[in-house]
Order: structure tokens, then C-alpha cells, then sequence
């Protein structure tokens, strides 16, 4: 089980840990009945930002990004499910989603054209995929489902990275650079917080506490900035297809806070 630190803790109201990794949050520390509060708690931010770009662009976006947004939220659904109990069933609630994410994004970065560039085999082709990387996933356990996994989901997130870092090379729109540069800014330092909760997990958990020192809890601050950086990726995508489609994108704030993108308006004739 990795990282494990935390798995000595006293059982909960869920019973014995099952899942397959066992982040550096202290198990049951605050309640008996979340096991892992904190990255629970942050799990929300990837509802919030799934619910809030189906919202947004309700009337902008084309359905394929409705569906993208939608599985970001279930993400952030199984997250919260899974870090509550650190069961296996939930823990596929939780990766199996991501696996999914990655490939509806995968075929909204693919098939950008006005007319259907690849027809019916690109959803079949990512379609076999998803029925592969499920089957590796949940059906192997310990270490190997660990890596089986992150494997699985890296190749395929670095691959759409690499896609959305061509849309910027090529843009030439100042709202493209800027949400992008914003967005893998967020992504870049998601990715090393993950990395050091899992590698630091007996300094973060151990050594620190022991010194009177609390845990930062960086995977539940994975949780937000991965939210923030995958919504802001996805708005480069969607402008990107926008100027596909000949709708001058222009980026406009919820609440003066959330960035969305709206189609710019004709500029008004003069006589």
C-alpha cells in the first residue's frame, strides 16, 4: 500500500482500508466517519469546476464539452467517495472516471474540424481503449494496480497536454496564451504536490507532526489547483474550437471571479 504512513491509524466507521494506496492524510483523525477529511473536503473543487463549466457555457459550448465538464465532476464525486472510505470499490470510482475524462478530452482535442475528420473509429478506438485501461486497472491489485493505473492515465494526460500546448503554439489570440500559461502554471505545481505527498509522505506525516508541526496536506491541495489547472486548459480548448467554428471567443468573469468563455459580439456598424 502506498504511501502507508497513514494506514496505522485506528479504524473507522468504514472498517479496514482495501484501496490500493493510502494517501499521507492521517486516517479517522478528525471524525470516525471520514477517513481522510481534508482531501474529502477538497475533492468538491473538482465538482465545483466540472458543475461550474457545464453552467457557464451552457449556451456557448457545444455538447462534447458539456460531457467533458460532466466527467470532471464525477471525478471529484468518486474522489470524495473514495478519500471518505479508502475502499477499493470507491477508489475505481475515482480513477476509473479520471481514465474517462482523459479520453473525452482526447477526442474533443482530436476531432477539431468543422466536418468529422476521423468518423466512427475514433470513438471506437478510444472506446477499446477505455474497456483496456478499465480491465488493467480493476482487476489487479497492490503495487501493480498502483502503477497499472498511473501508467495508464499519465500516457494519456501527457499526450492531451501536448495537444493543448500545440493549440498555444499556434494561437494567436493574447486570451489562448494567457489561460494557458495560467493553466499549466496551476497544473505544473498540482503535479509536484501530488509527487511530494507521495514521496515525503514520512517527513509530511511523521516527522513533521512529531515536531508539533502539522501535515500541509498537499494532496488535498492537489485536489484544488488540478481543478483550477484542468478548467483552465479546457477553456483553451474551447477557444480554440470556437475560432474553428468562426466565433471570435472573448474570456468573461462569473462573479467577477470565474473566467468562462462567451463568443464576441459583432462590432456595432456606424453610419
Amino acid at each position: 500500500m502506498t504511501p502507508g504512513v497513514s494506514s496505522l491509524a485506528p479504524q473507522g466507521f468504514w472498517g479496514p482500508v482495501t484501496s490500493t494506496v493510502d494517501w499521507c492524510e492521517a486516517n479517522y483523525e478528525h471524525t470516525r466517519y471520514v477517513c481522510e477529511l481534508y482531501n474529502t473536503l477538497s475533492s468538491a473543487a473538482m465538482v465545483l469546476a466540472g458543475a461550474l463549466g457545464v453552467y457557464l457555457h451552457r449556451r456557448t459550448l457545444e455538447r462534447r464539452f458539456a460531457v467533458a465538464f460532466c466527467a470532471v465532476a464525477v471525478v471529484g464525486i468518486g474522489s470524495m467517495a473514495f478519500h471518505a472510505t479508502l475502499k477499493f470499490r470507491l477508489q475505481m470510482l475515482d480513477e476509473l472516471p479520471m481514465l474517462y475524462t482523459a479520453l473525452v478530452m482526447i477526442y474533443v482535442l482530436l476531432e477539431n474540424e468543422r466536418r468529422p475528420r476521423f468518423g466512427a473509429w475514433l470513438p471506437a478506438a478510444l472506446g477499446a481503449h477505455g474497456v483496456l485501461v478499465t480491465s488493467l486497472s480493476s482487476m489487479t491489485r497492490g503495487a501493480l494496480q498502483f502503477y497499472f493505473f498511473q501508467v495508464s492515465f499519465a500516457s494519456m494526460e501527457f499526450f492531451a497536454l501536448y495537444r493543448v500546448y500545440r493549440i498555444y503554439r499556434r494561437s494567436d489570440l493574447d486570451l489562448v496564451r494567457r489561460l494557458f500559461r495560467a493553466g499549466m502554471a496551476a497544473y505544473g505545481v498540482a503535479v509536484g504536490l501530488w509527487m511530494l505527498d507521495l514521496k515525503a509522505c514520512g517527513v509530511l506525516g511523521g516527522l513533521l507532526p512529531a515536531h508539533r508541526v502539522p501535515n500541509p496536506q498537499l494532496h488535498a491541495w492537489w485536489h484544488v489547483l488540478v481543478s483550477c489547472g484542468l478548467y483552465l486548459l479546457t477553456l483553451v480548448i474551447a477557444c480554440d474550437r470556437l475560432q474553428v467554428l468562426g466565433s471570435p471567443p472573448e474570456l468573461r468573469r462569473f462573479a467577477g471571479v470565474v473566467p468562462y468563455v462567451a463568443v464576441s459580439a459583432p462590432p456595432t456598424a456606424r453610419g
